[in-house]
């Protein structure tokens, strides 16, 4: 049976769901996701048993109020220029001819890293955009939840400590990505914090969807609307290094704990090759094929 792993609201509690049916029921075995997570090598057979049969009356998904599926992550980690059509979009947006992606040049794959508590929102959440940035741009990313310690992991094996897939919004303040005082070379010239960590940066949802369920993580139809606008519109074929590679050299620089957060990177569409950034007021809906949608606004 299938079935979907999501947090949810019950008063002022969060609490683990399965959501079989259309229908959302308590896990009581486990407090919370993250807890679920630490115990996946067990928890999963006891979730495919009980999504057969579920316990309790359960509430329909409409009744319920979603919030982000893991509260909270310990690490985020998240690649850069990771999609070829994207990368090519970047450089048309900064006057350059596309190159050699990293691969080609031989290259690793490159992350950096989110806040956790402060970044992570669940869906319809309202974003206030921050007050030092006029330049607020979306990201729709497939995001691999890690469900088993991992630490030198070959690139084959890689997947195997990926208990599911959602999706995330890595929500980017452009015009503070750079510290003009301090020149292209110099490594203090990127503000990374500022850029990429302010309050509900990483919108996440609606829910987990367990690996297994996932027959290729790399032939997903993904897309992204400001408003009735599709921005994004493309598929996560277009990856350059893909989820294993990204998981293997992540876990060659440290050791991946149950719940952390690879967000693979995002494609083509994105704000600023279009010099067009969110606005207040505006609603931004995500969707990645085979694992569902959700939708923010920003204020």
């Amino acid at each position: 049976m299938s079935y979907r792993l999501l947090s949810y609201a019950a008063g002022k509690e969060a609490r683990p769901g399965l959501f079989v049916n259309d229908t959302v029921y308590e896990l009581r075995e486990w407090p919370s996701v993250l807890a679920l997570l630490e115990d996946w090598s067990s928890a999963r057979g006891k979730l495919a048993q009980l999504a057969k049969k579920p316990r309790g009356k359960g509430t329909p998904l409409k009744k319920v109020k979603l919030l982000a599926p893991v509260l909270y992550p310990g690490n985020i980690y998240c690649a850069g220029a990771n999609y070829k059509d994207h990368v090519a979009e970047m450089d048309r947006a900064q006057g350059r001819e596309p190159g050699p992606t990293m691969k080609d040049r031989g290259e690793q794959p490159w992350h950096f890293i989110k806040t956790g508590r402060s970044s992570v929102v669940g869906p319809e959440t309202t974003v206030k955009l921050p007050s030092y940035s006029h330049a607020v741009d979306w990201e729709v990313e497939l995001v691999a939840v890690i469900g088993r310690k991992s630490k030198d992991l070959p690139v084959e094996k890689a997947l195997g400590c990926v208990a599911g897939y959602t999706i995330a919004n890595d929500l980017s303040a452009r015009d503070v990505m750079r510290r003009e005082k301090n020149p292209p070379t110099s490594p203090f010239h990127f503000d990374w914090v500022s850029q990429k960590c302010f309050d509900g940066s990483c919108p996440l949802g609606p829910w987990i969807v367990p690996a297994a369920e996932i027959r290729d993580p790399h032939a997903l139809g993904i897309k992204l609307w400001v408003g009735d606008e599709l921005m994004q519109d493309s598929n996560t074929s277009e990856m350059i290094f893909n989820t294993a590679e990204q998981i293997a050299m992540l876990s060659s620089r440290v050791t991946l704990q149950p719940g952390d957060l690879v967000l693979t990177g995002t494609p083509a569409g994105v704000g600023m090759g279009r010099k067009r950034f969110l606005k207040s007021g505006e609603r931004v809906r995500l969707w990645i094929e085979s694992i569902g949608e959700f939708s923010h606004k920003v204020a």
